[in-house]
């Protein structure tokens, strides 16, 4: 009645899912322009629904190498926490991170345009099947990939990863060890840089004057010189730096030591790194019973 060049001819010209595709075949024995009516009736006109619908739950996860020397870590959005712990979508999650890893895309619509792994399907349409299946809309977010030494950290089942790259003998206990507890310390304390180096102008002039600005303000600071003002906006911004900079922020485990001299004393350098926290920057909807009831009635 039909065959599988058929399927894949339907879904390429639908986007709906396999199944989908198969069921509409089915029901319009095999016409393809009935089948494809079908799915706008059905499974297209599902799937552009669900489109719409924030995203803003999901996992986040990493893969990096056995020999530590590639690694990435992606966000993928489900609209529900339920769905994030849902196997097919985990694993799904952590395809997409080990084919960022392995094929180095350049950009989330580069890594749609790729093969899923194990399948003759894109990314974007193993995406779809997805979406379709599962029943919720779903977004690629964001990825990160590194070369180098590499360690990886996941917290609270994927609401929170982290990756860093390190210059350090990765297959030294040790070593790797501080890595990870510098991932940790990145997962729990957030910081904005890595040091004071990399911490932009025009971030410090902006703190510099919101402390002046708070200085100012405190009519015990009225009588003061110049010079003391000076003093007082040196010391907080250097407090600054010391909060928001890694390498300067009292290692967590262990007070006696800053996050920088740490590692140092176990052989690593912290290069770079990089923190996912998932949903974070997306705004989510807030539902309103009564104007969804009210909105019905209309």
């Amino acid at each position: 009645m039909f065959t599988a060049k058929d399927v894949k001819d339907l879904r390429e010209r639908t986007g709906c899912g396999m199944m989908d595709c198969k069921k509409a075949l089915t029901e319009s024995n095999g016409d393809m322009e009935k089948a494809v009516e079908y799915l706008r009736e059905k499974g297209l006109a599902a799937a552009e629904k669900k489109a719409g619908r924030i995203a803003a739950e999901g996992l986040v996860d990493a893969y990096v190498t056995e020999d530590g020397s590639v690694g990435a870590l992606i966000e993928v959005n489900s609209e529900t926490d339920f769905v994030a712990k849902n196997a097919d979508f985990k694993t799904f999650v952590a395809d997409l991170a080990k084919i960022v890893a392995d094929e180095n895309p350049a950009d989330i619509d580069a890594l749609k345009a790729l093969k899923y792994t194990g399948t003759e399907m894109t990314v974007e349409e193993m995406l779809r099947e997805k979406i379709l299946t599962i029943g919720e809309n779903m977004t690629l977010r964001r990825f990160a990939r590194y070369e180098g030494g590499i360690v990886s950290y996941i917290h609270g089942e994927g609401r929170i990863g982290v990756m860093v790259k390190v210059e350090a003998d990765l297959s030294n206990a040790d070593a790797r060890e501080a890595a990870k507890d510098a991932a940790m310390q990145i997962a729990a304390i957030n910081p904005l840089y890595l040091d004071k180096e990399s911490v932009p102008e025009a971030d410090v002039e902006k703190e510099k004057n919101i402390i002046i600005a708070q200085i100012k303000e405190d009519p015990k600071n009225a009588s003061k010189p110049d010079q003391i003002i000076e003093k007082m906006v040196g010391g907080k911004i250097n407090k600054f730096f010391d909060q928001n900079c890694l390498l300067l922020q009292e290692f967590v485990k262990d007070s006696d030591y800053k996050v920088g001299a740490y590692l140092a004393s176990k052989g690593v350098k912290l290069v770079d790194f990089v923190r996912f926290e998932k949903g974070e920057g997306i705004e989510k909807k807030e539902d309103n019973f009564a104007e969804e009831v009210a909105n019905m009635i209309k």
